[in-house]
């Protein structure tokens, strides 16, 4: 069954109700042929305009305008405004046109066009690029704009399976050991005013579907590269796209629905075949709230997991830390519609006033921003540090939630105590806890596998670089391995993976001016799911970053697994394929380069991390790479993979014609 778009022959920009609810239209740009990404000269100038920095005449001209128009409310605690660190994180051209057509349009309503740039311009911390975001890419025309609905998902969640072992099994995955070696380029995608690209993309009907630092969500062909249609979200969308299924021999009209959140907490839903807005939800009341982990589809509702940016506000000694309190909420999938809430503390209470006479509040924190697990009762979630209060019992744990009600089944806490904010690593630490913790959250969400016993298990890895397995009936713990040195920004940071009887374990260990009285541990490396110990060690090797910026051995990003081989991204921007039996290095590719992207932009690459693992769909692979947070690489480019069409497993099949595997498997 094949779904026409109506509006062939350009690229639909929809969001309505949106931040920006831009509805742009392009002239039809001619009929798309697939296009082979050429690599350019690195460092290219013209990706250098993505990170020009501020002159001081603008950051002068547009820190007086936000003092006088914007400061009340943003630098005021207003409960529903996004406060200055939140906004710091929205890309400029995303500020300004909520300027010019957003929500802010009444209160800047007295400014110039050029006052308006000034202003965005200086809460970003960067200048506006030439290039208009609403206008990169190609458009789709003609065949390439068609939704083939025969082609069903190909995974319907952030770990690919439920139980979220980002295993892809030889029915999706085409690209073997054997042939791997043979990748070639075969698309790339420049996202426009971007320095990262974190969002793991969701496929089917014949799309890719991602989302983007500006806020934009691209419905992409998979053949050639083309933009289908594009959506308009409030601020950047950094966490997984969730694909509603849907049965491919179903004849009456489908409608699947697209699901993602974005930076200042809004949960959306959009049609998979048109891009427009089905509902918007404003999760929680918090201004610090932000979605950073994909939301879970199961039986008609959608799971959202809550975090913030609260932890680094409190550097600040006139912000009044801390309040936020993360949370799961299920909403109806088809509507919205709230179902249940579940937070993981009590609500803030005022505790005394820090040096500077600023209120101080608590308990807060507890954030979820890895991914989840589910079975067909439960619901598996890790949660982050606490951020103010003496500590509570749910912070860097393992929590088994009831699907139905979101009532608590059992909590493995990986320690008491771990309050911490961002005050703790300033000069003048006011807002630190006087007793603070190492700040070692589960940044990487829960893992279902089986032991040799055919027992589930949960696996879990934290900050700190601790591994552990647990029952997944009650939460006893089984054992524990210490795989990395572990630090702010270290240790196991988004995803493990799963399969075979053995977990594989991603360790960034990158330098966070602490000292330790143990060596990093960057590389990967597999453990028995049995007993935790090695089954083997692929440690980084040679150093590729010759001392450039922001460049680090290791691995934060979340990974994923054939039976043939672990896909893991580094922060030095190589894309690595190990043995599965021994970690040896198969095929390795570096992304810290310029390609040109399918409208002729640059797209460049950086650093890879982020809740997004490299994913093979049939022939193709396909990987972000650009991560310009913690002080690593930044970049901009979306890279896809093919392998040649002389290799037998293209002329097996259609690359594209892939369906879902059970998840049982």
């Amino acid at each position: 069954m094949v779904c026409k778009d109506k509006e062939r022959g350009r690229v639909l920009f929809t969001g309505f109700g949106s931040v920006i609810g831009l509805i742009v239209s392009l002239v039809a740009l001619g009929s798309v042929m697939p296009v082979h990404a050429n690599v350019e000269e690195p460092n290219s100038a013209a990706y250098q305009e993505v990170t020009v920095p501020l002159d001081p005449e603008t950051k002068a001209v547009g820190g007086a305008l936000y003092a006088q128009h914007c400061a009340a409310c943003h630098d005021g605690n207003m409960v529903r405004a996004p406060q200055r660190y939140v906004l710091e994180n929205v890309s400029p051209s995303t500020l300004l046109a909520a300027m010019i057509d957003g929500p802010m349009r009444e209160v800047a309503a007295d400014l110039s066009i050029e006052q308006k740039t000034a202003v965005a311009e200086y809460i970003a911390e960067r200048k506006i690029t030439e290039t208009n975001t609403a206008e990169a890419g190609v458009a789709c025309e003609g065949a390439t704009s068609e939704f083939d609905l025969s082609q069903t998902p190909v995974f319907q969640h952030w770990g690919l399976g439920a139980g979220a072992s980002h295993f892809m099994p030889p029915s999706i995955a085409r690209v073997t050991e054997k042939n791997i070696a043979s990748l070639e380029l075969d698309w790339a995608f420049a996202y426009p005013d971007a320095t990262r690209a974190r969002s793991q993309p969701a496929f089917g009907a014949g799309a890719m579907f991602v989302g983007s630092q500006s806020g934009l969500v691209y419905a992409f062909d998979m053949q050639t590269g083309c933009t289908r249609w594009q959506f308009q979200a409030s601020s950047e969308v950094r966490n997984g796209l969730t694909l509603e299924p849907w049965v491919a021999a179903v004849e009456e009209p489908l409608d699947p629905l697209l699901f993602f959140g974005d930076l200042t907490g809004n949960q959306y839903a959009i049609s998979a075949l048109t891009g427009e807005l089905r509902w918007k939800k404003r999760i929680e009341d918090h201004s610090a709230a932000t979605l950073t982990a994909a939301a879970e589809l199961s039986d008609g509702v959608l799971y959202v997991p809550v975090s913030s940016l609260e932890e680094g506000a409190a550097i600040a000694a006139g912000y009044p830390c801390c309040s936020f309190r993360g949370s799961i909420v299920a909403l109806d999938a088809k509507s919205g519609e709230e179902l249940w809430r579940r937070h993981f503390i009590p609500p803030a209470e005022q505790r005394g006033v820090n040096a500077s006479g600023t209120p101080q509040y608590g308990p807060s924190g507890v954030p979820i921003w890895a991914g989840m697990a589910m079975d067909a009762d439960h619901l598996y979630i890790a949660t982050g540090d606490d951020y103010s209060g003496e500590g509570s019992e749910t912070s860097d744990a393992i929590i088994a939630l009831d699907k139905t009600t979101g009532q608590t089944v059992w909590v493995r806490q990986a320690r008491f105590g771990d309050v911490w904010n961002g005050s703790c690593e300033n000069v003048d630490p006011v807002n630190c806890p006087e007793d603070n913790g190492p700040d070692y959250d589960y940044g990487a969400g829960p893992v279902i596998s089986k032991d040799s016993q055919g027992r589930p298990i949960i696996l879990a890895g934290d900050k700190g670089g601790v591994v552990t397995a647990m029952l997944a009936e009650t939460g006893e713990s089984l054992w524990k391995t210490k795989v990395g040195r572990g630090g702010v920004v270290a240790g196991v940071n988004f995803g493990l993976a799963a399969h075979d009887g053995k977990v594989f374990v991603p360790i960034s260990d990158a330098p966070d001016g602490r000292d330790y009285d143990e060596p990093a541990r960057p590389g990967v490396y597999a453990l028995d799911v049995d007993n935790g110990e090695y089954v083997w060690q692929a440690p980084a090797g040679e150093d590729v970053c010759l001392g450039r910026p922001g460049c680090y051995p290791g691995y934060s990003a979340a990974i994923s697994v054939t039976r043939d081989y672990v896909l893991a991204g580094s922060n030095e921007g190589w894309l690595r394929a190990l043995d599965i039996d021994n970690g040896e290095v198969l095929w390795e590719f570096d992304t810290t380069q310029a390609f040109t992207a399918v409208d002729g932009r640059i797209a460049q690459g950086g650093s890879i991390g982020g809740g997004q693992a490299p994913l093979i769909v049939g022939d193709r692979l396909i990987l972000n790479s650009g991560y310009a947070f913690a002080g690593k690489m930044p970049g901009n480019a979306l890279l896809v993979f093919k392998l040649p069409a002389s290799d037998p497993q293209v002329t097996a099949g259609s690359g594209a014609q892939v369906f879902l595997e059970s998840a049982a498997k």
